[in-house]
């Protein structure tokens, strides 16, 4: 199942990277696997993925909901978080990606969330997907 995930993780990358929109708006090199130290501005980070068995007598499936989250780190703006997290859903939502070593069948936009972090009041939003692929 890893492979699934760092297979489709990957090809979300790349298209979020080559998306002009949303590099106007947060910037380039803006999105990570990880949350940076010190990152000012907007940016966006690959969150939780759970992965489920999605299997057929004859192919071998992975259904995945994943999350990627924007941070709005001290800027403070929600209205800007949320119009990078709208761009990300317009780029993903039924988009038709090649993950390599699998067939995407299906990539869903699920839900958006709004909330601040706890410890210093910084708005992020989290969305969440649900995609399913079979390996080639």
């Amino acid at each position: 199942m890893s492979d699934a995930i760092l297979a489709l993780r990957a090809a979300v990358q790349a298209h979020l990277v080559a998306d002009t929109a949303l590099t106007a708006l947060i910037g380039p090199d803006r999105i990570f696997d990880e949350a940076p130290r010190a990152a000012h501005g907007l940016y966006v980070v690959h969150g939780e993925v759970e992965a489920r068995d999605w299997s057929t007598g004859s192919d071998r499936g992975c259904e995945q909901e994943f999350a990627l989250v924007v941070w709005a780190a001290q800027s403070g703006s929600s209205r800007q978080a949320l119009e990078a997290a709208g761009l990300i859903v317009a780029a993903l939502d039924q988009v038709d990606l090649v993950p390599e070593g699998h067939a995407l069948i299906n990539l869903r936009w699920l839900s958006s969330r709004l909330a601040r972090e706890t410890r210093n009041g910084l708005p992020q939003v989290t969305i969440r997907f649900r995609a399913v692929t079979e390996t080639l």
